[in-house]
């Protein structure tokens, strides 16, 4: 598979929870500035967190040996599992409106990029274009998702989840016994 193509496709699949919960923050009325400033700090932590997992999965790797495409494999079978079964609770979801409830909200929708980085070499090498590629999508999931915010339902966001859950977990098949 084209690394270029694989790596959007797990950013688009990264970015769905936090475009479902850009949903939810939607309704709440937010103006023009916080959508922009909630976005930008989705993004930066998409960038981050990547890299963050790349280093623990380097020291992991340089000690150990592993098929990497299995790991990477398990991983996002396992994040996007995850992903499908958070979708299925009837959690409610306390939206934080401050700059703190930003940050917080930015950081819970990153850290599956933090797992993430820990397979990203066999993913891609370049490892800035990916955190690159990672940090625009999410940006702008973030940001379509509070834009639509007041025009979709809660339903459309859990199946957002749902759907970017099912592609996390076919590329982790895809890795486990094709990669």
């Amino acid at each position: 598979m084209n690394t270029f193509l694989t790596t959007l496709i797990v950013g688009i699949s990264l970015s769905m929870d936090a475009f479902s919960l850009a949903l939810v923050y939607g309704t709440q009325g937010l103006d023009k500035r916080s959508k922009i400033i909630l976005s930008l700090i989705v993004g930066i932590y998409h960038f981050v967190m990547p890299l963050i997992g790349l280093l623990f999965g380097n020291m992991i790797f340089n000690y150990f040996i592993f098929d990497v495409n299995l790991i990477v494999g398990i991983i996002f079978s396992i994040i996007g599992l995850e992903m499908v079964i958070s979708s299925k609770r009837d959690d409610e979801i306390k939206v934080f409106l401050s700059l703190g409830g930003f940050l917080l909200f930015g950081f819970s929708v990153s850290i599956d990029s933090l797992t993430t980085g820990i397979g990203l070499r066999a993913i891609n090498d370049n490892y800035l274009e990916v955190s690159s590629i990672f940090m625009v999508v999410s940006g702008l999931f973030t940001y379509m998702g509070l834009l639509f915010g007041n025009k979709l339902s809660d339903k459309f966001g859990k199946y957002a989840t749902v759907i970017g859950g099912c592609i996390l977990l076919l590329l982790g098949i895809y890795y486990m016994f094709m990669g």
